[in-house]
């Protein structure tokens, strides 16, 4: 049954892809309008390279990160606390700096 669905998901999501495709980018960009084939390649590609697919929000996927966090440095003595945030200061450093210094203080 589940192959079916993911099957049947895979079919659509490709037809959806194809359709979006030649409705809109041959006009806007004037690319080429592409087969279903090539649109279940797209989405393959999409896959690998951003790792799409998951499922659900991203914005509550980083609610469960964030309560996995918290849980994660609540279990911590505070001597453990401090010794992994330096180690994220340290791992993000430069651009990234300011970013990473409100991160872990955001799960204390």
């Amino acid at each position: 049954m589940f192959v079916a669905f993911f099957i049947a998901a895979a079919l659509l999501i490709g037809f959806i892809v194809m359709g979006l495709w030649n409705a809109i980018l041959p006009a806007v960009l004037g690319v080429k309008a592409i087969t279903f084939i090539q649109a279940l390649g797209i989405l393959l590609l999409s896959k690998i390279l951003f790792g799409g697919f998951r499922g659900g929000c991203h914005g509550r996927g980083g609610q469960q990160w964030k309560m996995k966090m918290q849980e994660k440095m609540g279990g911590m003595t505070p001597e453990e606390k401090e010794k992994f945030k330096a180690e994220w200061k340290k791992r993000c450093g430069g651009r990234w700096k300011m970013h990473c210094e409100e991160t872990p203080a955001a799960t204390d």
